[in-house]
């Protein structure tokens, strides 16, 4: 039996709210629904390194909006910010968990699927068992709990955005990590993205033991590549 998706409509980007709130969370919850885990994901973009799924489960309790009103879609944040917001989530939280998935999975698999992988790995290593996921657009076919998926989630689902920033902040903390080990690269820098100096660097150098060989800009063709600053 498969699970429970609710696709997204069309939805009209001048409905966005002004922060992300908990729309979405308030109508589970009248409906019975407790344990809401919001899902997001970093690095799919990257040229380096593991992509990662942040899982949050908030509170039944829409007084949580004040404690997190910082929150934001962490492509929004500053770096200093996003640690400050990721804090908070972990502290007002009823259970969260950051799944990854590596580099060798994503050239192994695909990117959809390790995104699926680390989606799974962080949901299992949640705290409380979660009754319904909301996910940023897309949905997980291989998990059977009751989805829905919202476009431009992160920007309006309070849950949603919370698990963005915990992904986005351990993810950035693993690429300084992986710049200790490989300091020639600005991984602590780029975090791995595709920006005229990293593309300048695997031209000089080549691909690192934990770039993604399957992403063009990497096994080929780097000068054709578009080049861009947005850290997703």
């Amino acid at each position: 039996m498969g699970c429970e998706v609710n696709m997204p409509p069309r939805f009209d980007p001048a409905l966005l709210p002004e922060a992300p709130d908990l729309a979405a969370e308030c109508a589970l919850w009248e409906a019975g629904i407790r344990y809401i885990a919001g899902i997001d994901e970093a690095g799919r973009g990257s040229l380096a390194g593991p992509v990662a799924v942040g899982a949050v489960i908030l509170p039944a309790d829409p007084e949580v909006a004040y404690a997190l009103k910082e929150v934001r879609d962490s492509k929004q944040l500053a770096p200093g910010q996003r640690e400050e917001c990721s804090q908070q989530i972990k502290k007002f939280a009823l259970a969260w968990e950051v799944g990854f998935a590596s580099h060798r999975e994503i050239d192994a698999f695909g990117i959809v699927y390790a995104v699926h992988l680390a989606a799974a790995r962080a949901l299992h290593g949640l705290a409380l068992p979660p009754e319904h996921l909301l996910i940023d657009y897309i949905f997980i076919p291989e998990n059977p709990l009751p989805q829905t998926a919202l476009i431009k989630g992160d920007a309006r689902s309070l849950t949603i955005a919370a698990a963005s920033i915990l992904a986005k902040t351990a993810r950035d903390s693993l690429l300084c990590e992986l710049d200790g080990q490989f300091p020639d690269y600005g991984f602590a820098q780029h975090k791995g993205y595709c920006t005229p100096g990293h593309l300048e660097t695997l031209a000089r150098l080549g691909p690192s033991p934990v770039h993604r060989h399957s992403y063009h800009p990497v096994r080929g063709g780097l000068l054709e590549f578009k080049t861009t600053d947005e850290h997703r």
